[in-house]
């Protein structure tokens, strides 16, 4: 009912418009007869009543021995809706003077990471498009390349090595392979028995940015954007490259 949706953009529940509503067709009436009118149950409409009273868009009428209750005109509906609008402005004018104190405590959790999710073949490739147009000169990653290779075709790592090559793009890379190290153009790397460390994902560092990704079973994989995060794992990337010489 159009009636009815008006008053509730003013404020008033499903319930207090329909009681409303009944009372103005009814002119005045007993709580039976309006909770009849507006078809809610007769103690509700008591208290929408009480609530509308409040308000001033109703009053009461003695009737001998019974209260009947009488709609106000209208017009006092605006009123309602001004004192609405007042409370709104008042409320702006507090929340604008608490607004800066709010963001100073935003502002004190400091930087903030972003994280990006990606799912599937398709998902992997946005990650790597991801690491040839960060403007990033220098990756640095751990993988394991049996995994990759399971997931890239010989062709597609290739093509992707050339791309990298291409933009100038150095590579340093610490991997893991169950038939042993291999002879590569993929970049400076450094070789760890897989059967000591089976890796399954990838991580790669650049810039501010880790990137993580499964190569095994479902393939998902997350960008992270910190610079907190990126040289923790970059700090410890150095601690491994250095240390996987000392690995038989």
């Amino acid at each position: 009912m159009a009636l009815e949706i008006e008053l509730k953009k003013l404020g008033f529940s499903d319930k207090e418009a329909k009681v409303y509503l009944a009372l103005l067709e009814l002119g005045e009436g007993a709580v039976q007869d309006i909770a009849q009118k507006s078809g809610v149950n007769r103690a509700t409409t008591y208290v929408v009543l009480e609530k509308l009273m409040k308000q001033g868009v109703v009053s009461t009428v003695e009737k001998g021995k019974k209260t009947h209750f009488a709609a106000e005109n209208p017009r006092v509906l605006l009123q309602l809706f001004r004192v609405q609008e007042k409370e709104v402005e008042e409320k702006e004018s507090e929340f604008q003077k608490a607004l800066p104190e709010l963001e100073a405590l935003f502002n004190l959790a400091g930087e903030k990471p972003k994280v990006r999710y990606f799912e599937g073949k398709e998902g992997l490739y946005a990650m790597q498009e991801d690491f040839l147009t960060s403007g990033e000169k220098n990756i640095i990653s751990i993988y394991s390349a049996d995994e990759l290779a399971n997931v890239f075709s010989e062709k597609e790592r290739k093509d992707y090595a050339q791309k990298r090559e291409k933009l100038g793009i150095s590579a340093r890379s610490i991997y893991t392979r169950t038939s042993g190290p291999w002879t590569t153009s993929f970049g400076e790397q450094k070789y760890l028995p897989k059967v000591k460390f089976p890796l399954s994902s990838d991580i790669t560092i650049y810039g501010n940015r880790v990137a993580m990704a499964t190569l095994k079973g479902k393939l998902i994989g997350v960008i992270i954007e910190s610079k907190e995060i990126s040289d923790t794992l970059r700090l410890i990337f150095e601690l491994s490259w250095k240390g996987a010489d000392t690995i038989k």
